[in-house]
């Protein structure tokens, strides 16, 4: 990542819920955008209780203008009161139209397993993965800003749309 690239912030959002888990995301999504130059005083983060509560936050975090980027780390599980999948759905529609909306990409690592039970393999697997996700949404939050702070204006051709 090219330092002159943008001076705007990066904003991590993390649900509190299993908290534990979600952190592994977060420290590899940080470990890795320092390995890319990224400064840390670039990148804020804010905790929220659950995955609910991110596309509001991340909507008013985009509708400020200050961020380059937003990703969002939560872990949904079955916890036999309501659908866990219409939860993680909700949340990443919402965060869908979010971008769509204010032209402020979002990066996902909001999951939601087919299976987990808090138990020691299960709390190890699904922290070696959200480790992972951390990486993988790091790589393509670097991507999508260098790729954005590229589209100007001038260089679109008259009526034409940019694609990702």
């Amino acid at each position: 990542m090219n330092q002159k690239i943008t001076d705007k912030k990066i904003a991590f959002i993390k649900a509190s819920w299993h908290e534990d888990i979600v952190d592994q995301c977060h420290a590899a999504f940080s470990r890795e955008m320092d390995n890319k130059g990224w400064n840390k005083d670039q990148i804020v983060t804010f905790n929220v209780p659950g995955a609910l509560e991110i596309p509001l936050l991340a909507k008013r975090l985009a509708q400020s203008k200050e961020y380059a980027c937003i990703v969002a780390s939560a872990f949904v599980v079955d916890g036999g009161i309501y659908r866990h999948d219409f939860v993680a759905a909700s949340v990443v529609d919402a965060m869908m139209r979010v971008q769509l909306e204010t032209d402020i990409p979002i990066i996902s690592a909001v999951l939601t397993p087919h299976q987990y039970q808090e138990t020691d393999v299960h709390n190890g697997f699904f922290g070696l993965h959200f480790k992972t996700k951390g990486i993988e949404a790091a790589n393509a939050c670097d991507d999508v800003v260098q790729l954005y702070a590229g589209i100007t204006k001038t260089t679109l051709p008259q009526g034409k749309q940019a694609t990702a």
